[in-house]
């Protein structure tokens, strides 16, 4: 058996690897990652990274984007989004956006993975899984960035918030709030635990 063949009995399909991942099966890295490409085995994604395609019925499938991410990352700890979210919240945001935003605590800026754009936001505090209050404050962290009318937006969020558990979006706010969001939504949420208690 060649030492290809040996290689290539480690790889998974639908796995994206970095170059360093290869180190411990083979000794000829870059000559084995070549042939690897050339045979159609991986797909460069980007500098130093690979993938090893799933096969569907309708051929090649693309990277799940949290293995590209993590692997880029070296890390799990980020938060994978993207400014279409905002929509789900019924805040009047309608634009539709390409990018993919990523949380984390390592890169910042913006990478092409295959052939997608990913941005990359080194963020102190971020939740692990997207919830309806984080992704609030999140709007409003990055409202004036957005293509929105954003008098639309202010107008639709006390309502919003009214519907909202307050406790947990008060501590969301505390936590993943801009200075400029704290000074913006705080009087609101309070304002909305006040008329809760009150009812």
């Amino acid at each position: 058996m060649t030492k290809l063949n040996e290689l290539k009995r480690h790889l998974k399909r639908g796995e994206v690897y970095r170059r360093t991942d290869l180190t411990q099966w083979s000794k000829s890295v870059d000559r084995h990652l070549d042939a690897l490409v050339e045979d159609g085995t991986f797909q460069k994604l980007s500098q130093g990274l690979y993938y090893y395609p799933k096969e569907s019925v309708f051929g090649t499938t693309p990277p799940e984007e949290d293995a590209l991410v993590r692997s880029f990352l070296k890390d799990d700890r980020f938060l994978l989004t993207s400014p279409n979210a905002y929509n789900s919240l019924g805040l009047g945001t309608t634009q539709l956006y390409n990018t993919r935003t990523v949380y984390n605590h390592k890169r910042h800026g913006e990478f092409k993975l295959g052939n997608r754009k990913f941005l990359f936001c080194i963020k102190p505090h971020f939740p692990k899984k997207m919830t309806q209050e984080f992704l609030l404050v999140d709007l409003v962290n990055n409202l004036n960035k957005l293509a929105e009318d954003q008098e639309e937006v202010w107008k639709k969020l006390p309502t919003k918030i009214r519907s909202m558990d307050v406790k947990k979006l008060k501590a969301s706010v505390k936590e993943y709030g801009t200075v400029r969001t704290k000074k913006l939504l705080l009087p609101l949420v309070n304002q909305s635990e006040t008329q809760h208690h009150v009812h």
